[in-house]
């Protein structure tokens, strides 16, 4: 979650702050192509890769070296995919970042604008299971900004291990369930794509985590290893004021329970079925409690309207 998902989720990556397919079709080495730098070690899916330094002046435009092709589906724009990567600059041989050490795949939705722009342009069409090389130029990266290690105006080079992909619905949907607690918000019930309504009654909030569907699904149930790919509306009871909204966006958010560290979000969503749509309201002591963060005071209790479209 991008605005105020620093706050709901763990950092995990540079990229945000910022098992794997057959590999009977890599070698053990691979030789530069099309000015790539050559991966000395680690060619096999799976394996952590070692990366050359680049030779000479990086390409100004961005380049997709195929190292092992999968036998999946191409990837799209709107797929939640989970990749395992490596990542250094072009001038140097040492990485900036890698998901391998970590043994913690990284969870994106593909063109949300959750990475760097290198990656959603530069994975679109690549197969679920294959081993691809990314250079990226700085306009396409993290320009002339830098980003902690990366120097300002860094080529990138990335070795991206494509592990799952997940086609996303538009919306939930399931079985209308009855909101007859006048004393909690109302959630709207349209599946049109659009960000549900959310009437916060004016009375004074429950002090214990709330969580109700209100479109029940018949989906996987959901577990705190999982990673889930959601559309939500979050709002501060007091005031009835939204803070975050990412169907205004066009964009779902992917994150993995696990980091989440809003303690009723997290609570909130386990055991809830894929393809509903869940009330949240969470009072203080498991969201921020006495911390002020961005636009929501110290001591709120919040309001989300949460679309589990998939998990992955």
């Amino acid at each position: 979650m991008r605005r105020i998902a620093g706050l709901l989720v763990a950092p995990l990556l540079l990229l945000s702050a910022v098992a794997c397919g057959s590999d009977d079709k890599a070698s053990d080495s691979a030789s530069s192509k099309n000015g790539v730098p050559v991966i000395t070690a680690g060619a096999k899916v799976g394996e952590k890769p070692t990366i050359s330094k680049g030779e000479g002046d990086p390409p100004k435009e961005l380049k997709t070296e195929v190292i092992s092709e999968g036998d999946g589906a191409k990837l799209k724009n709107g797929d939640a995919i989970q990749v395992n990567y490596l990542g250094q600059s072009w001038d140097s041989d040492k990485p900036f970042d890698n998901s391998f050490d970590r043994k913690q795949p990284f969870d994106l939705t593909l063109g949300a604008g959750m990475v760097i722009q290198g990656w959603d342009k530069g994975l679109v069409g690549q197969k679920v299971g294959s081993r691809v090389e990314l250079v990226i130029p700085p306009e396409l990266g993290y320009g002339e900004q830098g980003q902690g290690d990366i120097k300002p105006n860094s080529t990138l080079v990335f070795v991206v291990d494509i592990l799952k992909a997940t086609q996303i619905p538009a919306t939930a949907k399931g079985t209308e369930v009855a909101q007859d607690n006048i004393d909690l918000p109302k959630v709207g019930v349209k599946t049109d794509g659009k960000a549900p309504t959310v009437t916060i009654p004016k009375g004074d909030p429950p002090k214990k985590l709330v969580s109700n569907y209100v479109l029940e699904s018949d989906g996987e149930v959901v577990k705190e290893s999982d990673s889930v790919v959601v559309n939500y509306v979050g709002m501060i009871w007091k005031g009835a004021k939204e803070f975050d909204n990412t169907y205004s966006t066009g964009k779902t958010q992917t994150f993995p329970l696990s980091q989440v560290t809003l303690k009723g979000l997290k609570t909130g969503l386990i055991d809830k079925k894929v393809g509903s749509r869940v009330l949240l309201v969470i009072p203080p002591d498991q969201a921020f409690g006495d911390q002020q963060q961005q636009a929501i005071p110290k001591n709120s209790t919040l309001v989300f309207a949460v679309d589990i479209l998939a998990k992955v």
